[in-house]
């Protein structure tokens, strides 16, 4: 568990970081009408928010040398 917290570290900062975005703009700027899909309720901008941050920071994410020799091989199959 440890090792996978390791490795995927920066994934979960950006979804933790994406989530603290997300619900400060539905509590700052929401949605006043109800109708919007992402920021009327806190749930649904809290989790978007999530995903977009993990998106963005798993961008920047390296990928070790054992992963690519492994697609390498995968594909001379």
């Amino acid at each position: 568990m440890k090792r996978w917290v390791n490795k995927n570290k920066l994934y979960l900062i950006g979804a933790l970081v994406g989530a603290v975005g997300g619900f400060i703009y539905w509590q700052q700027i929401g949605c006043v009408s109800g109708t919007c899909m992402i920021t009327s309720k806190p749930v649904n901008s809290t989790l978007y928010g999530a995903l977009m941050g993990t998106l963005l920071l798993g961008l920047f994410k390296k990928e070790d040398a054992k992963d690519n020799i492994k697609k390498e091989d995968a594909k001379d199959v």
